[in-house]
């Protein structure tokens, strides 16, 4: 009984073991495509999962969770603050002041945003005290902490003084440009034209790396009332933001919030402002697990293959075991087994090159980077300066399962039509 039990896998072993024939080489390249198959899919979803998750992970350190905003600029906003502050599950509240300005230094120019901040509030709302690489957050009198990639591109470092340039009051000096001549450029006119458009200088205080090639590369804070001043605003400000106990409760809070306000005062949360770039990793993560699962099914084609030559070649072997008293599920598993064999060998291999890759793959970039001049993961398109990677045991189980349910039923057609065969029939065939 033992020995009809496993005989059928003893001759799957016989006919998977390498001869040096072309039904050999068929095998082996069955098996390389399984495990490229199941080595990209690892990678490539284990990449996409964590730049979702990761990306994530950045707006939630640098942006607040919930903003308030008006469609021009939120007056008598204090109030507000305090009302929002009182709701429940809310943690802190703090005032901003956002727009492009013109920054710069020893003569390069760039344009930028400007943040103006309550230092205090901010760093209640936000993490920037956790991201500083150079000085600290510090916005005490006419200073200013900007990104990394800002600083690089504008050639700064702590202590260096800026040149802040500001479009807010554009509107007012092309006012004061027609009253000058219209009054043939009185004294007084144009004090208060030069006074507009004298820039602001500011001492860098502190530099931060977000990780975000976005924030990094475009973002510089200022005091609160210096954000103020260049966007002519006297006491009000663009918007509040806010931070939550859980930020994945964030619609429900808005959903309070916008109670509280009438519009075209509004409340969105961190996912609505990043909604439609959350939407698409999602959407590009799940087609392209059903794409490269298609290099699994032409592998699968491979082992189907293989099986169907088998069947030809051993006809009459086959027909020797049926006259012997084989069953038809004996004869099925015979070649079923060759081809989980042959998936479970790949899924095997596939795992450990995928799990491989990914670990060093931020290595293999740097690599391509400096040996070939390839560039396949450019900071400024993805916004990170290494690919992120997060390997989810569920996902990979999935992958892994998937392939070896295709090869298994890819070996199952050439098993069912060997086992049909009639054994006289098969003695006959030459």
């Amino acid at each position: 009984m033992r020995l009809q039990r496993s005989f059928p896998l003893f001759l799957a072993a016989r006919y998977l073991k390498p001869k040096r024939t072309f039904l050999s080489i068929i095998t082996l390249i069955s098996v390389i495509g399984v495990m490229l198959g199941v080595t990209v899919l690892i990678l490539v979803i284990a990449v996409m999962t964590g730049f979702d998750r990761e990306l994530q992970r950045k707006v939630l350190g640098f942006e607040a969770h919930v903003f308030i905003t008006n469609e021009e600029i939120l007056r008598d906003w204090r109030p507000l603050a305090e009302q929002v502050e009182k709701t429940e599950g809310v943690v802190a509240v703090a005032p901003f002041v956002q727009g492009p300005v013109i920054v710069e230094f020893q003569g390069r120019r760039l344009a930028p945003k400007i943040r103006g901040v309550d230092p205090e509030a901010e760093l209640r709302v936000t993490d920037l005290s956790k991201v500083m690489v150079d000085g600290t957050f510090n916005l005490d009198g006419e200073s200013t902490v900007l990104g990394i990639k800002l600083a690089e591109s504008l050639g700064v470092h702590v202590g260096d003084k800026l040149t802040v340039y500001s479009p807010g009051s554009l509107g007012d000096i092309l006012d004061e440009l027609n009253k000058v001549e219209q009054n043939g450029g009185d004294k007084a006119t144009l004090a208060e034209l030069r006074e507009m458009v004298l820039p602001a200088e500011l001492t860098v205080t502190g530099i931060f790396e977000s990780g975000r090639y976005l924030y990094d590369s475009e973002f510089l804070f200022v005091p609160l009332h210096m954000g103020q001043e260049l966007y002519t605003l006297g006491d009000d400000v663009h918007g509040l933001t806010v931070r939550l106990n859980d930020p994945y409760g964030a619609p429900a809070v808005k959903e309070k919030v916008n109670s509280l306000i009438e519009p075209p005062t509004m409340a969105l949360t961190w996912m609505d402002m990043n909604a439609e770039l959350f939407s698409a990793i999602r959407m590009e993560r799940n087609v392209m697990f059903f794409i490269l699962m298609f290099i699994v099914i032409v592998a699968a084609f491979g082992i189907m293959n293989t099986l169907i030559t088998v069947t030809v070649q051993k006809t009459r072997e086959i027909g020797i075991l049926k006259a012997l008293g084989a069953t038809t599920s004996q004869i099925v598993w015979v070649f079923l087994a060759q081809g989980m064999v042959v998936g479970f060998i790949g899924n095997l291999a596939g795992l450990g090159a995928g799990m491989a890759l990914v670990r060093w793959r931020n290595e293999f970039k740097d690599w391509l980077a400096t040996t070939l001049n390839i560039q396949i993961f450019p900071a400024d398109v993805y916004q990170f300066s290494e690919i992120p990677a997060e390997v989810v045991p569920g996902d990979v189980a999935i992958i892994c399962v998937s392939a070896f349910v295709i090869c298994s039923l890819a070996a199952l057609i050439p098993a069912w039509s060997a086992a049909r065969m009639d054994p006289v029939k098969a003695l006959r065939s030459e």
